[in-house]
């Protein structure tokens, strides 16, 4: 292309992917394209100095392939973080497939996925996300060893959305002591925004231990079937991030605390599922801050499923993936008096330990060689 015709939003595209604001020192990009499945997925892998990047495979109906590949650079980014912060021995990588599961996904189109990750040679490892079930994991794992989250049937960990959920609701019961002066939610407010795999089970925890809570999602069918299984109440209201509650907790897509959002929460406590929350981590964790409003860093508090992969791959049982993400509460806490002592906003103070672990261990690999 001539940059002499190109309007702003065509050089805007001349840096595809080196250019992307969302790219960070990204390792490697892989585009996978398969004609006769219609395959098209993208592979991310952004840091592999813990090891190799582990993290999930997500399809989604994107509108562009630039929101695709803002995504897959976004949340590989977080898997290495994720991974550090829990002191797990893996990189950080995540991959998306272009389309809609509910109607695209074909065990053909799966296995051609496979064989794209079996041509990386492990130095990704997929995983069960947003559009994907156990069965897609072992139709994955037909064709190659690189993937974790298949069925125990097959020896592996089995969906990991309930340990997720409950490193949440843990990480939540944290910020809670911190901002409310105990994690007892009996009574508490809570909304929940996305009632999947794991937004079900965290309302489950939560109605057990006596919450308030309140749930919304597009899903109008799987609403009201959660609402009437749980007690829950279906939120109405004409904007949800006005909703009167305690703590909010997103558990679907990311990026929705951002500049139309982040003055209406009444919130007190932010503490969800869902992957990048902030849509400028900077600008949107500091306005949260100065509103006085308390945010999980979602990374952290979303580590229960990588901690239940992984078990796959460092063979670790069931007491072990419990105890690793029953650590999650602690170090949320920690992770609020380091924000504190260092003035700096909670998702700050988890990126700065995360990133100080992954330091030291290149500096570790470095002195090996």
């Amino acid at each position: 292309m001539d940059a002499t015709f190109a309007t702003g939003k065509e050089l805007q595209k001349m840096d595809p992917v080196f250019g992307q604001l969302s790219f960070d020192d990204h390792e490697q990009i892989v585009f996978c394209n398969d004609k006769d499945t219609g395959l098209k997925a993208i592979i991310g892998i952004h840091n592999s100095v813990m090891g190799p990047a582990l993290g999930g495979t997500r399809m989604w109906n994107y509108n562009t392939e630039w929101e695709a590949l803002n995504d897959v650079l976004r949340l590989s980014r977080g898997m290495t973080y994720k991974s550090a912060i829990t002191g797990l021995n893996i990189g950080g990588g995540k991959a998306v497939i272009i389309g809609d599961a509910k109607t695209q996904k074909t065990p053909e189109l799966m296995r051609k996925f496979g064989e794209f990750v079996h041509s990386l040679g492990g130095r990704y490892i997929t995983a069960e996300d947003v559009g994907m079930e156990t069965k897609d994991m072992d139709t994955v794992r037909d064709v190659t060893p690189y993937v974790t989250g298949i069925s125990e049937e097959r020896g592996g960990s089995g969906n990991p959305s309930p340990i997720t959920a409950y490193g949440v609701y843990l990480g939540m019961k944290a910020a809670a002591k911190s901002q409310f002066g105990t994690d007892v939610l009996d009574g508490k407010k809570v909304l929940v925004q996305g009632i999947g795999h794991v937004g079900e089970a965290l309302v489950e925890y939560l109605t057990k231990e006596g919450a308030i809570v309140t749930i919304t999602d597009i899903n109008e069918e799987k609403l009201f079937q959660v609402a009437s299984k749980y007690n829950a109440t279906v939120y109405t209201g004409e904007d949800l991030y006005t909703a009167d509650v305690d703590i909010y907790a997103p558990c679907a897509m990311g990026a929705i605390i951002n500049d139309d959002t982040v003055n209406k929460i009444k919130a007190k406590v932010i503490a969800g599922a869902a992957n990048n929350q902030l849509a400028d981590e900077n600008v949107h964790g500091a306005r949260l801050q100065e509103r006085g409003i308390l945010y999980a860093p979602d990374f952290l508090i979303n580590a229960g499923g990588i901690i239940n992969v992984y078990a796959e791959l460092a063979n670790y049982g069931k007491a072990e993936i419990m105890t690793k993400t029953e650590n999650i509460y602690n170090t949320t806490l920690e992770i609020i008096d380091y924000a504190v002592k260092n003035g700096m906003t909670t998702h700050k103070a988890a990126l700065t330990i995360a990133q100080n672990r992954i330091d030291l261990r290149k500096i570790e690999n470095a002195a090996k060689k």
